[in-house]
């Protein structure tokens, strides 16, 4: 029996991967090895590893195939020890952090392989389970943005019914329905409204023309902070850090839009990625001096994306966010109420 099972190896890898920003091919091969172990069964492996084999199969290599070999011979993988042994905390939290980052019961804004994420949505649930979430809500792009592998209404209304299925076989833990729906140049929501009303929870976020002129941005998130159906704001700034990704802050009257927000209950996001941390922390405390409520998400593609949410913490603590107004802190059955009641 060996101490670590190669699955679990290879998933962990691939997890650390993930939550460092490593390169895509990295994170993929370890998965794609995940997938192989999966397929050919336990028996197999086992017989390929003692034979010195296993990289003839398609999807394992020389590095995924040593890690293999090292747990099933009853070891922790060399690779495996040297990530857990750097992994340490993301970031340093002080009392205060600590006690909101545990305090924190689900994730707002996480994404799947049905759109542009990288895992399939199981996968994204156990990891949430594992980190010790209550809740989490999976919330694919909208049929607007293409690039992301959007979804149209009808690819919707199949992952409704994915979700339902999967639901007996996650426990307590509850994967609510949702999606990051695109807010169009003239503020409305990309999807159609009765199934956007039918959704647990509705992140709107600008993802197109975020050069726009400050008015015409001012007025397009404030008909979308409107529109009864949007539940959160997502990464209300849109910029972004790093690379050929970098991009500045869209500009608009931030006061009008928080105004908005605390008026309608829609939530500000304090986005996690750590390529994001949007809103900026004089955004994020005028924002607080609303009266805005808020949500601390990882914005998670991956499943070791989702333990980014220390980032977003040491910001709301930074800025004075109260604990009481961050939705996210909540139970499950104070948070579908917040997001199913009719809005102001």
């Amino acid at each position: 029996m060996c101490a670590v099972h190669p699955l679990t190896a290879l998933r962990r890898i691939a997890f650390l991967l993930e939550r460092e920003l490593a390169p895509t091919y990295r994170v993929r091969a370890f998965r794609n090895a995940a997938d192989v172990v999966t397929r050919h069964g336990e028996q197999e492996i086992a017989d390929r590893a003692a034979a010195g084999t296993l990289a003839e199969l398609a999807g394992i290599g020389k590095v995924t195939a040593g890690v293999i070999t090292e747990a099933l011979a009853g070891g922790t993988p060399e690779y495996l020890a040297k990530l857990e042994a750097a992994a340490g905390p993301l970031v340093e939290l002080d009392a205060a952090g600590q006690q909101l980052a545990d305090s924190l019961r689900g994730d707002l804004h996480t994404h799947s392989d049905w759109s542009d994420g990288g895992s399939p949505i199981e996968e994204m649930a156990l990891a949430g389970i594992e980190l010790g979430n209550a809740y989490q809500v999976l919330t694919d792009h909208s049929p607007r943005l293409t690039v992301a592998n959007g979804l149209t209404a009808e690819r919707l209304e199949r992952q409704l019914g994915v979700l339902a299925t999967l639901a007996p076989k996650l426990g307590e833990f509850r994967l609510l329905s949702g999606i990051e729906v695109d807010i169009l140049d003239d503020g409305a929501l990309d999807q159609r409204p009765e199934l956007l009303s039918r959704l647990d929870v509705v992140v709107a976020s600008v993802h197109s023309k975020l050069a726009m002129e400050p008015a015409a941005m001012t007025r397009r998130m404030l008909a979308a902070i409107a529109d009864p159906n949007t539940n959160v704001l997502g990464h209300c700034t849109g910029k972004m850090r790093g690379g050929r990704r970098d991009r500045p802050p869209s500009r608009f009257d931030a006061a009008a839009v928080f105004d908005a927000c605390a008026e309608h209950q829609v939530a500000v996001e304090i986005n996690s990625r750590p390529e994001r941390l949007d809103p900026p922390a004089e955004l994020l405390s005028l924002a607080v001096q609303a009266g805005c409520l808020f949500s601390i998400d990882s914005d998670a593609h991956a499943p070791g994306q989702l333990d980014w949410k220390p980032y977003g913490v040491a910001k709301a603590v930074e800025c004075g966010v109260p604990a009481d107004r961050i939705v996210n802190t909540w139970p499950v059955e104070a948070l579908l109420d917040w997001a199913g009641k009719p809005k102001a």
